[in-house]
């Protein structure tokens, strides 16, 4: 399996350089994707290609993420996230884009709607990370509290464990080739204590600080969630189409958490109808 994905421009955000490509024609409307964590754009590629026939489409690594910059004392939390996809956005000079955002790069995506003010044309969020749901398993929390240790496992172990908590996101298991290109980023010298530090810097207080204003979202959202999603349950999905006014729902059944990579067709034939308003 070849499926090379490039990232093929850089931006000095204020919180590291972000590695970023555009696929489509300039002339297309703009949509811009994000992902979660551990993940990068990467697990968004099938989707990407498939949505540029229409659209200029916009990816990119998050600082401390993927092919982005990673260092020790980064600041990776939510909030700064945030920030930095408001930069980015104005870095491209897009003023009213359509977002699509899974996991964490929800909340990522609504911390710059409703708390720094960014327009979307409309918003896709894919089994997000909300505030009423538990902020991760008894492992991610323990991994989150102790990340000093955990930084310094044996690079056999480390590799083991990280292969294993992303096969996990994987209702129906994720292809090996697959497997070995999400895990690589935090596998290196920089990419070990990154992968423990952006749990560590994770917590409920940047999920709820925008989700205590989804009542304030304007613009036209669709809620996609797989229904086996191990990592956050389905359940989740109607409280986030409940909180957000005119919320559509689409529940994605036999995928898990990792959604783009179990049912990518379904996925993204969900996506093209929402793009085109229909």
């Amino acid at each position: 399996m070849n499926d090379t994905w490039t990232l093929d421009r850089t931006f000095k955000s204020t919180t590291g350089t972000v590695r970023w490509a555009t696929l489509g024609d300039p002339a297309l409307p703009p949509v811009v994707l994000l992902h979660g964590t551990p993940w990068s754009s990467y697990t968004w590629r099938s989707v990407a290609r498939a949505l540029s026939a229409d659209h200029q489409v916009y990816v990119w690594d998050m600082p401390g993420y993927g092919a982005s910059e990673k260092y020790e004392g980064q600041d990776v939390t939510l909030g700064a996230q945030a920030r930095v996809f408001t930069e980015l956005l104005e870095h491209w000079g897009l003023e009213r884009p359509a977002v699509v955002a899974h996991d964490f790069g929800g909340t990522v995506a609504m911390r710059a709607h409703l708390l720094h003010e960014v327009p979307f044309e409309r918003l896709a969020l894919v089994d997000v990370v909300v505030a009423f749901d538990s902020w991760g398993s008894p492992t991610y929390k323990l991994m989150g509290t102790h990340p000093e240790i955990f930084g310094q496992l044996p690079p056999a172990l480390h590799r083991a464990m990280v292969r294993e908590y992303i096969s996990s996101a994987s209702a129906r298991g994720l292809h090996p080739d697959v497997l070995d290109q999400l895990a690589r980023p935090w596998l290196d010298e920089a990419g070990q204590p990154a992968f423990f530090r952006q749990i560590a810097q994770n917590d409920q207080r940047w999920t709820h600080e925008a989700e205590e204003r989804y009542g304030e979202t304007t613009v036209p959202v669709l809620v996609c969630w797989g229904s086996d999603d191990a990592w956050i349950r389905s359940d989740n999905a109607h409280q986030v189409a409940d909180r957000i006014p005119g919320a559509r729902l689409r529940l994605i059944e036999g995928a898990g958490h990792l959604v783009q990579e179990d049912a990518p067709a379904e996925l993204t034939a969900a996506l093209v109808r929402f793009l085109g308003n229909k």
